[in-house]
């Protein structure tokens, strides 16, 4: 890790994440401790700008959201008049191109900002392919994807990452994750990039300067991450499935609009989210879900009978505003008045209907729920939820829509309708730390008896959360450990913590238990290929809660990269 810097705000890194970090710090000072600091990037001023990149495929070439017998296959022609292009596109089984199962004749133009995407169908299960798009004569680079088993699967392995601010450093992470041949996919969780202009003491600069708003700004800061070499080399290695968080919109966004948002000045909310979802189904690797709303764009992906992926929209589809603090705490708050309101939503009620009907018909041995946000409780003082549930840190989690965590908690517990939903796992990104956690209603009552969780054995969780770090942007330094004993001693359900690092989380998922890992870059301040693992932790198939775990070994022999 990069020795801390000075405090700025690279990016417009965003209130809530920023605000999170000053509570637990304030907290800490409150209660005996000491403040922390934002460990944030800092190039003393010097911003090092990004090559405009050269050539017809400068921004690389891309595959996503797999399916059994289809994949997203996705690049982008740079033309040199801006006129309409033509290009061809072949996919085959090894490295050379050779044994070919498809040719597709393709067409893009100015319209879509010269993006290709296609969804080639008629391939078979759980098989590698490499492809290779042409224009003009020119070849772009060799990609490589892979589709979804069907039947028996005996084991997934996946690297989570999100939060990948380009102003606050290079994408180490990225590049480690692209070097990992045994991985079936990628899932990224969101703030793929941030909204912000240029500031101070950022590592590097973005495109545009400003704050993007319009679509060509949309446009133009998804051009600049996919001329990202580590970028760009994760996605020709590997299958992404993908959502958007705040900041690929704005920041704290809702279905209705942002603090962070100047309606009139910056036009509507609706041209503005519609303007970042545009460029966002352009620029990435996602297969469209509802064409008609691109807010709708929950799916599921069925990883044979080992694992039902669940990806949640979390943001705009019909999120309710978030609420500010009640002052006992700058920005802290407590579960009473406007949070306890039943018509509080983070997924909408579409939505919820969705994940509760898919959850509920699963036959695969595991569901996992990718999402944006914390779902475990996270607070910084401690009481049980009959005594009003303590002081919480951050209302831009599940713990601000509490009425809408509980009704997703009673689909987990069952009711008289429906029985309990098992083996449930939760995959988040956002907080820009590592996180494990059991799942329960009420982590501050030991009375498992009545509802409560007992932290020693955990009786009482009914499902588990991994929670992966950031790829660059900012996390909390530590110094002492302070504010992860504060946690701790108020949070018992939190069984891991680490504060204070960036990197990749990776799943490794088998009929027997789901096993996360941590790992770790050794900097962001500059390119490097230095890499540490954190820690491992698993949930045991019906057991519903963490413990330990020992690193996973790849897998043998797994199908060759593509070829530089």
């Amino acid at each position: 890790m990069g020795r801390p810097r000075k405090k700025h705000k690279p990016g417009v890194a965003g209130p809530s994440r920023r605000h999170f970090i000053q509570r637990v710090g304030g907290s800490a000072l409150a209660l005996g401790t000491v403040p922390l600091m934002q460990a944030c990037g800092g190039g003393d001023g010097q911003m090092l700008p990004t090559p405009p990149g050269t050539g017809v495929f400068r921004h690389g070439v891309a595959s996503g959201d797999p399916l059994a017998d289809r994949v997203i296959l996705w690049t982008r022609v740079t033309p040199p008049t801006g006129a309409p292009v033509a290009l061809d596109c072949v996919v085959a089984t090894d490295t050379a191109l050779s044994r070919v199962v498809a040719r597709l004749s393709l067409a893009t133009d100015a319209s879509r900002d010269h993006t290709v995407k296609v969804d080639v169908a008629g391939l078979q299960p759980d098989t590698t392919y490499y492809y290779r798009f042409t224009a003009d004569g020119v070849a772009s680079p060799i990609g490589r994807t892979r589709t979804l088993p069907v039947g028996t699967a005996s084991r997934m392995r996946i690297a989570v990452v999100s939060c990948s601010n380009f102003a606050d450093g290079f994408f180490n992470a990225y590049r480690r994750v692209a070097e990992r041949a045994d991985l079936d996919l990628v899932v990224h969780l969101g703030d793929y990039f941030y909204e912000g202009g240029n500031a101070s003491g950022s590592y590097r600069a973005v495109e545009p300067d400003g704050e993007l708003v319009t679509l060509a700004d949309y446009r133009a800061r998804h051009a600049l991450h996919k001329r990202d070499g580590d970028l760009q080399e994760l996605h020709r290695q590997h299958p992404m499935v993908a959502m958007w968080d705040d900041h690929d919109i704005v920041s704290d966004a809702s279905a209705t609009g942002s603090p962070s948002h100047a309606a009139g000045a910056e036009g509507t909310w609706a041209d503005r989210v519609g303007n970042a979802l545009r460029a966002y189904t352009e620029w990435m690797p996602v297969r469209v879900a509802n064409p008609a709303d691109l807010r709708q764009a929950y799916r599921g992906f069925a990883f044979g009978n080992l694992v039902d992926l669940l990806v949640l929209e979390t943001r705009v589809a019909g999120r309710s505003p978030q609420l500010p603090g009640d002052a006992t705490l700058p920005g802290t708050f407590r579960q009473r008045g406007a949070f306890t309101d039943p018509s509080r939503e983070m997924l909408g009620r579409v939505q919820h209907d969705w994940v509760a009907g898919r959850l509920r018909t699963s036959t695969a041995r595991w569901k996992f729920l990718a999402q944006g946000v914390m779902f475990a409780q996270l607070k910084i003082q401690a009481q049980r939820n009959a005594d009003g549930g303590g002081l919480y840190a951050n209302a831009d989690q599940w713990d601000g829509y509490q009425p809408a965590r509980d009704r997703l908690f009673q689909v987990l517990t069952g009711d008289g309708v429906a029985p309990p939903v098992r083996n449930v796992v939760f995959l988040t990104g956002d907080a820009h730390s590592a996180w494990a956690a059991d799942l329960t209603q009420d982590p501050n009552n030991g009375d498992v008896g009545r509802g409560g969780y007992d932290p020693d054995t955990g009786a009482g969780s009914v499902a588990v959360e991994f929670i992966g770090t950031s790829v660059t942007s900012p996390m909390i330094l530590d110094t002492h450990g302070l504010a992860e004993s504060l946690l701790r001693s108020v949070n018992p359900h939190l069984k891991y913590i680490d504060l204070a690092r960036r990197g990749y989380l990776l799943i490794d998922a088998d009929a027997s238990r789901v096993v996360g890992e941590w790992w770790f870059v050794d900097t962001v301040e500059v390119p490097s290929n230095g890499q540490a693992f954190g820690a491992a932790f698993q949930v045991r198939d019906g057991a519903a809660h963490m413990e330990r775990a020992e690193r996973t070994s790849p897998r043998a022999n797994p199908p060759a990269l593509a070829p530089a």
